[in-house]
């Protein structure tokens, strides 16, 4: 059974299709004023016509001090509401569902953008740009309800959904996480402890956003680091999730350069992030949004139809081709001309992300 361009559900939403444009980070806020630019518009358009069923945005930071790097997106005061709310008007005439990402950077942020970065413990790596400090509960308490004054603008300016970043080494990933959190209070030590501050703000935001509106994460399931969290943690996690009210999950893995893999030349290292599929599903009853190397429909429906997920997301094939999912719909292509060489990255301000690469 093909369910690739069949409809689905996430909590109340319903979504046209199961392709989903997984969060990616645009770089295109101005830098001094935050204001999103005109070039935000016309990428979430681009991808709305393009037949993407779910578009996530790029993450957006709840605080000033989780910003992550210039040029994104904020989503901390009530001034930001007005200038998306614009912006989702105009992708919902065109047929697409669109979520936010709510995010802090925690220690991942850049030190031209924050000074002095926060973590669940004092930490101090080269892959930081800055020593990170330890948070005082008062100030965990603090950004709990940052996040949920986040999803509420969220669901304020129109957006369909709210997706917690759980993954990559962020803020709620570094308190999963045994390597970064060290702490000896209720906030660390066991898994109890370490998920303590996610189920908070899962809680919190629940209680902003009310009983009905779709709340989901994109989840790290392992860190892939000596110390880390692992895989079999992971899926306990995935097994809380419901208990938390969330409606679905979106897997990943990794911290920064180790979750997304280079050179996805054959339909063998597509979908990488399969192995933790295959660990949360027995978990878990909630839809299932998997990522990681997705280029060909083939695997695509083979996912779907083996059951591993409910949903595939993609991120790098939509920045190549945001008309992919039409081409793939009418047959014109079956598979991303995306050679998976991460070139999208913004090469300096007022750029954007965009492909860059040879084709």
């Amino acid at each position: 059974m093909n369910l690739l361009f069949t409809a689905g559900k996430i909590g109340s939403l319903e979504i046209p299709n199961r392709i989903v444009r997984s969060a990616t980070a645009e770089k295109m806020a101005d830098n001094d004023t935050c204001v999103p630019r005109a070039q935000l518009k016309e990428n979430w358009v681009n991808l709305a016509k393009g037949g993407t069923g779910l578009i996530i945005t790029g993450h957006m930071y709840v605080h000033p001090s989780g910003k992550c790097h210039p040029e994104m997106t904020p989503i901390y005061a009530d001034e930001h509401i007005a200038p998306l709310k614009e912006i989702v008007d105009e992708v919902h005439k065109h047929g697409a569902k669109i979520a936010v990402q709510i995010n802090h950077g925690g220690m991942q942020c850049a030190k031209d953008v924050v000074d002095g970065t926060l973590a669940p413990s004092d930490i101090d790596e080269e892959f930081l740009q800055q020593p990170a400090r330890e948070l005082t509960v008062d100030e965990i308490h603090a950004l709990i309800d940052a996040y949920a004054q986040a999803a509420w603008r969220v669901k304020e300016a129109g957006f369909d959904a709210v997706q917690l970043h759980g993954a990559h080494g962020y803020l709620i990933n570094q308190f999963n996480s045994p390597y970064v959190n060290q702490r000896t209070d209720e906030w660390g030590g066991d898994l109890a402890g370490r998920t303590k501050f996610l189920r908070s703000v899962a809680g919190a935001v629940r209680n902003q956003v009310g009983p009905d509106y779709p709340v989901f994460i994109k989840l790290g399931l392992e860190d892939g680091v000596e110390d880390g969290l692992t895989k079999e943690e992971g899926a306990q996690i995935v097994a809380m999730l419901t208990d938390m009210g969330i409606d679905a999950l979106e897997i990943s893995g990794g911290v920064r350069s180790n979750s997304t893999a280079k050179g996805i030349k054959n339909e063998e290292k597509e979908a990488y992030f399969r192995f933790l599929a295959e660990l949360a599903r027995p978990a878990t009853d909630l839809p299932i949004i998997l990522v990681g190397g997705m280029r060909s429909k083939g695997v695509m429906e083979k996912v779907l139809d083996d059951g591993l997920a409910d949903f595939v997301a993609m991120c790098r094939p939509l920045i190549n081709d945001p008309n992919f999912p039409n081409l793939m719909r009418t047959g014109e292509q079956t598979k991303s001309g995306c050679i998976s060489s991460n070139n999208c990255w913004a090469d300096g301000l007022g750029v954007g992300i965009g492909c860059k690469c040879p084709i």
